[in-house]
């Protein structure tokens, strides 16, 4: 397989201009990246042929499957302007709906190492609600699909 070239020569927010969709989008602090969500359309994921995470229907939706965020800049509101930032993409981009795959974890603190797939919380108060339940955990807690309607 052949990996597309990058060039390095592009700096900040030019450097991923030249894919489409772009792999996601960044959280900035001025001109500083502080922070990333992977969001694109389902089918280009391999969330499109998971056995654990299920299709709900088949509707064309965009999966947000990650969310970081720089150290030092958490607990700042970053992952709620990442999930929103992804909403958005995904509905310029002509998305009927948006899943997330969030981990179900109510109180339980979650290491910040493995708060990648996002929590449940964070996701209803942009909006989601649960589509259904999955058979992947992880660290012990349970996975969920979250929607949101975009049409």
């Amino acid at each position: 397989m052949t990996r597309p070239k990058v060039d390095h020569t592009l700096k900040g927010r030019e450097r991923g201009a030249y894919a489409e969709p772009a792999p996601g989008v960044f959280a900035y602090d001025g001109d500083v990246p502080v922070g990333w969500a992977a969001v694109a359309p389902r089918a280009q994921t391999s969330y499109a042929r998971s056995r654990v995470i299920p299709h709900v229907d088949k509707l064309p939706v965009w999966s947000l499957w990650c969310l970081r965020v720089r150290p030092g800049h958490r607990k700042k509101g970053v992952s709620h302007a990442l999930i929103e930032g992804a909403v958005a993409y995904a509905r310029e981009r002509g998305a009927p709906a948006i899943e997330a795959y969030p981990l179900d974890n109510g109180e339980t603190r979650v290491d910040t190492t493995m708060a990648y797939v996002g929590m449940r919380r964070n996701f209803e108060r942009a909006g989601f609600t649960f589509a259904a339940g999955t058979k992947s955990k992880l660290v012990g807690l349970p996975r969920i699909v979250m929607r949101l309607d975009l049409r």
